[in-house]
């Protein structure tokens, strides 16, 4: 996530220079042609351009709409991780007590208990950042030159899941969830096997196990709801025609535009001879000007098509996980020095 006030134009004109160097080459060869090679008669008409654009603006806002509201659908999913994550560390803090504990558990083994709940929600949040950053193959964004030449990646590309999921299981747990297809389901399927131990010994009441277990039962379904924008893209034919529609267009645009600035250029020949035979020119930066809008505001779609890719306009998961991390371990009582830092936010980008 771009968390500054604005992209800088200069980054933006970084981020599509080749784009732009392309639509000057387009329009550049269509001049000389028009202008050395007297192609006056060669032109369309702008009806159907008009059509033809404005099918196109339609096409590429449906897009963007969409985009953005599966963006917006994957934050409001992990809000709702964070929230009820909160809950889970408040529930395991208040309702795993000497009050229900069978004799001869002590405060120290109550801590235990709690820390190794808390420390296995934090796996779970771990093993679920990692399976929305694995690549897919339509996931393609982050491999354009433009984007990749900043040289900033998120955290889960950096380090291996094992390595991440250490320091909250035992080497039991870690052998059995690395094992798994699904390691995210497996750590809750640990955390619930758990949590009916703990009613079978005392150590919770019924009451607070049925809490316990719906709190699980509502992380199932935020997992799911992540995992399912995360398997799903959006639809290949929409994204494709959009593509194409939108380079039909830019291909056919200069046989409508160059032969509007030769009739203008004519119409100035009396007044202004010199200015009139150069004034196809002109014709250039106006081209370059509406084939950047529309071209730029259809690469933003595609984007942000995957907001679990992992790049500088996606939804924030690493950063969301380690903030619950954060609450979590202080909510433990853990001293400030054993607790990690906040991710860095390079260039401006959360990730």
């Amino acid at each position: 996530m771009y968390t500054k006030k604005v992209y800088r134009i200069f980054d933006m004109v970084r981020w599509t220079r080749y784009e732009t160097l392309v639509f000057i080459l387009i329009i550049g060869l269509w001049v000389c042609a028009y202008f050395f090679l007297d192609l006056d008669w060669l032109r369309i008409p702008w009806t159907p351009m008009a059509l033809i654009g404005t099918a196109v603006a339609f096409i590429i806002g449906f897009q963007n709409n969409a985009v953005y509201g599966r963006i917006w659908e994957s934050r409001k999913i992990w809000g709702g991780i964070v929230n009820t994550s909160r809950t889970l560390g408040v529930y395991a803090k208040d309702m795993i007590t000497l009050e229900q504990g069978p004799k001869g558990i002590t405060e120290k083994d109550i801590a235990v208990i709690v820390k190794k709940v808390t420390y296995r929600h934090l796996a779970w949040l771990t093993a679920l950042r990692h399976s929305m950053r694995q690549q897919k193959s339509w996931e393609t964004t982050f491999r354009h030159k433009t984007n990749s030449e900043w040289g900033i990646l998120p955290p889960e590309r950096k380090s291996s899941l094992e390595a991440d999921l250490r320091p909250y299981l035992s080497d039991e747990d870690l052998n059995y969830v690395l094992s798994k297809g699904n390691p995210q389901t497996a750590v809750l399927y640990l955390q619930s096997h758990h949590f009916r131990k703990l009613k079978e010994q005392g150590v919770i009441w019924e009451f607070s196990f049925l809490e316990l277990e719906g709190l699980l039962q509502e992380l199932f379904t935020l997992q799911g709801q992540s995992e399912r924008i995360k398997n799903f893209p959006y639809p290949r034919q929409y994204a494709s025609l959009n593509h194409y529609f939108m380079w039909l267009l830019l291909m056919l645009l200069p046989m409508a535009l160059i032969p509007q600035f030769m009739d203008i250029g004519k119409g100035l020949s009396e007044t202004y001879p010199l200015i009139s035979r150069l004034f196809i020119w002109f014709s250039i930066p106006i081209y370059v000007a509406v084939a950047w809008m529309f071209h730029t505001m259809e690469r933003i779609g595609r984007t942000g098509e995957n907001p679990f890719e992992g790049t500088s306009n996606d939804v924030p998961i690493s950063t969301i996980a380690r903030g619950i991390e954060i609450d979590l371990r202080q909510n433990l009582g853990e001293d400030a020095s054993e607790i990690p830092q906040q991710f860095p936010a390079d260039f401006g980008v959360q990730f």
